[in-house]
C-alpha cells in the first residue's frame, strides 16, 4: 500500500514561516544617509576625496559616487574606510555614534611619515633635521610667550 503524504501547507503560511527565518533588513534610515555620513566623517578627518580614495585603493570618481545619495560601497571596502577615518565600521554604517578612536592619528601625517620612511638614509636625515628645527622653534616661541605673559 502507498502511504499518502499530508497536504502541503498553504502558500501564505509557508511564506510567513519563511520570512520569519530571514535576516532583518538594514536600518533603512541608517542606509539612506550613508553617503552623507561618509562625506562628513572624511571631512572631519581632514582628508580630501582624492587622498582618501588613494588610501583605500579606489578612484576619486568612485569615492564621489559612494558619497552620493544612493550608492553604497562593497562590504570589503568598509573596514579599510573605517580604519582610514579612525572610526568603527558600525559608526560608518550609522549603527553607533561616530566617535573618533583615541588611538587614531592624523592619517595625512601618517601617510607623510610612511613616505619619509621610504626615502634613502641621507634624505631621511635631512627631513628629520628640518623637523627638529621646526619643533625647536615652536618650543622657543611657547617659552617666550610664557615669559611675556
Amino acid at each position: 500500500m502507498l502511504a499518502l503524504k499530508p497536504p502541503l501547507q498553504s502558500l501564505a503560511s509557508f511564506a510567513q514561516q519563511r520570512s520569519s527565518n530571514m535576516p532583518r533588513k538594514i536600518n533603512a534610515e541608517a542606509a539612506a544617509g550613508f553617503g552623507t555620513r561618509l562625506a562628513t566623517l572624511r571631512k572631519a578627518a581632514g582628508i580630501t576625496q582624492t587622498a582618501f580614495a588613494a588610501e583605500i585603493g579606489i578612484s576619486q570618481r568612485m569615492m564621489a559616487y559612494y558619497e552620493g545619495p544612493s550608492a553604497h560601497p562593497p562590504a570589503n571596502l568598509l573596514p579599510r574606510m573605517a580604519q582610514a577615518l579612525g572610526v568603527s565600521v558600525d559608526a560608518l554604517l550609522g549603527n553607533e555614534t561616530a566617535k573618533r578612536r583615541s588611538k587614531a592619528t592624523d592619517t595625512r601625517l601618517q601617510r607623510r611619515l610612511q613616505q619619509i620612511e621610504k626615502l634613502d638614509a641621507g634624505e631621511r636625515r635631512q627631513v628629520l633635521q628640518v623637523l627638529d628645527a621646526f619643533i625647536e622653534r615652536g618650543q622657543l616661541k611657547r617659552r617666550a610667550q610664557g615669559k611675556a605673559a
